[in-house]
């Protein structure tokens, strides 16, 4: 079985066990989405989710979060974890938005990588979740499984897994693949405990299995 047999194997079957991906973290909005996922750094979405609750009541617009004490903002996400930096991150880029873009969210990759704060997995992330354009986000779970099941070798650096994806993974396939990793990576191949290979509908082609194809 070649990579890419077994990259389409795996997201036939990642399908059919989770047939409802989506973003776990809780947005309506986009410029909401790219708030919570600077937040989510280091940091669980159940976690951002009950923090960005209280912002957004308080700052309900990206006007109000633009316009807003940086301060407050740390305040209110300092249960996030590095307040300051995600606070200053943010503030940065509801300024950003608000200036240069007339509030809204960019639907350009390259444009959301200039918005402060926002990386490859957070662009990645907003062009599938919120514009459904090809993307891949490279999160701990995504580098971990991949490089489990043997689709890369041996890699850890988040850009060069998703350029080693891009060549396997079918481009409307990318966002939804990456959602269902991270549950599978939750539930079945952790990282905190031994993976749960007995129950897993992988085990026969993936090679942490020692399946050699």
């Amino acid at each position: 079985m070649t990579k890419e047999q077994r990259t389409l194997e795996i997201i036939d079957r990642l399908k059919k066990e989770y047939p409802d991906a989506k973003c776990t973290l809780d947005y309506k909005e986009a410029w909401k989405l790219l708030v919570s996922v600077r937040l989510a750094a280091q940091c669980t979405d159940a976690r951002v989710n009950v923090v960005v609750a209280g912002l957004f009541e308080k700052y309900p617009s990206v006007e109000a979060l633009a316009a807003a004490d940086v301060e407050e903002i740390e305040r209110i996400v300092k249960p996030c974890g590095l307040g300051h930096s995600k606070a200053r991150d943010i503030s940065a880029c509801m300024k950003m938005l608000r200036d240069e873009y007339g509030g809204q969210v960019p639907d350009d990759f390259n444009a959301l990588l200039k918005l402060p704060g926002v990386g490859r997995k957070s662009a990645n992330l907003i062009m599938g979740d919120v514009f459904g354009k090809p993307a891949i986000v490279t999160d701990t779970h995504c580098i971990r499984l991949v490089n489990r099941m043997g689709l890369v070798d041996g890699i850890k650096e988040p850009k060069k897994v998703e350029m080693a994806l891009w060549k396997l993974v079918p481009p409307e396939e990318g966002s939804d693949f990456c959602h269902r990793l991270v549950m599978h990576g939750r539930e079945i191949c952790t990282a905190r405990t031994h993976p749960y290979c007995e129950r897993c509908c992988l085990s026969d082609i993936c090679m942490k299995a020692g399946v050699e194809t």
